[in-house]
């Protein structure tokens, strides 16, 4: 019902709306962006009643929400805003934005969360020994795993992970290690209590034409609100096929070249995380 009362509200009036969380001025962008907004608001709402795929629908209600929040921000600065009325507006956002969380993560344990595929591979100009050694170094997996936050090994054996999640989230989960040969394979699986349950190997192979190491990583995962949540992530760019792709292209650079390679250096330390925020490399002019 929210969703239909806050679509007609946008549509009727967008550029009330807007004056109402505190953004200044009415021009026609703001009242497109409104009429669209509301469009939106009034399809979430019509998919919830509707009764099917109801999950599904409320993780798209997640990513408005978000989306929201981005817009209201992004409008403020481009056009100032009134402070009494843009914090409020943005702690309500934000308290909806926590509420439908629960609510899908709920749906979406009650429908049975399905099971999720990643894989991807690339070719290491460098023998395998030394591929799978750096590998199999996990604390040091971050240098080059984005998403990664940090992975520290119990006296068990046993390592605990911390990534980042879906807008801005910390996902944890405990992993145990099922299958280790040098040089040719490395097979995990994550614990009981994980926050995102999780499989996966990663093959080590001599690459055609004696052009180094293939390797090849495979990852069964469950994302938080299942399949429609797995919709969400890649609506915000946070989809493990994604970062596979993109983690596995950095791994590469790190064995070949010893860094991930960019054009200044690391003031801020080796995270990935913080390199990412520097230019790419570009030749010398």
């Amino acid at each position: 019902m929210l969703s239909l009362a806050l679509g007609s509200a946008e549509l009727a009036a967008p550029g009330a709306v807007a004056r109402l969380v505190g953004i200044r001025g009415d021009g026609p962008a703001v009242r497109t962006v409104g009429c669209l907004y509301g469009a939106r608001e009034l399809a979430h709402g019509t998919g919830i009643l509707s009764g099917r795929s109801t999950a599904r629908w409320v993780w798209s209600r997640v990513a408005g929400d978000v989306l929201d929040i981005a817009t209201v921000i992004a409008g403020a600065r481009r056009r100032g805003a009134v402070p009494t009325r843009l914090g409020p507006a943005l702690a309500v956002l934000a308290g909806v934005t926590v509420a439908d969380v629960a609510t899908a993560r709920a749906l979406s344990r009650r429908s049975g969360a399905g099971e999720c595929r990643a894989s991807a591979a690339v070719t290491v100009n460098r023998s395998r020994s030394e591929t799978y050694r750096r590998w199999r170094d996990l604390e040091r997996l971050p240098e080059f795993m984005a998403h990664l936050r940090s992975v520290t090994i119990e006296e068990s054996g046993r390592s605990h992970w911390e990534a980042a999640g879906p807008a801005g989230s910390t996902v944890r989960w405990d992993a145990e290690i099922v299958e280790d040969r040098e040089g040719e394979e490395i097979s995990w699986r994550s614990l009981e209590g994980a926050d995102v349950e999780n499989t996966g190997s990663v093959v080590f192979s001599d690459a055609a034409g004696g052009r180094g190491t293939e390797v090849v990583v495979d990852l069964r995962y469950r994302p938080p609100g299942g399949r429609a949540g797995a919709v969400v992530a890649t609506m915000l760019g946070e989809e493990p096929n994604q970062q596979l792709r993109d983690d596995l292209r950095r791994f590469k650079q790190v064995v070949e070249v010893g860094e991930v390679v960019r054009s200044e250096g690391s003031p801020s330390g080796r995270s990935t995380r913080r390199q990412l925020a520097q230019r790419p490399a570009e030749p010398v002019a």
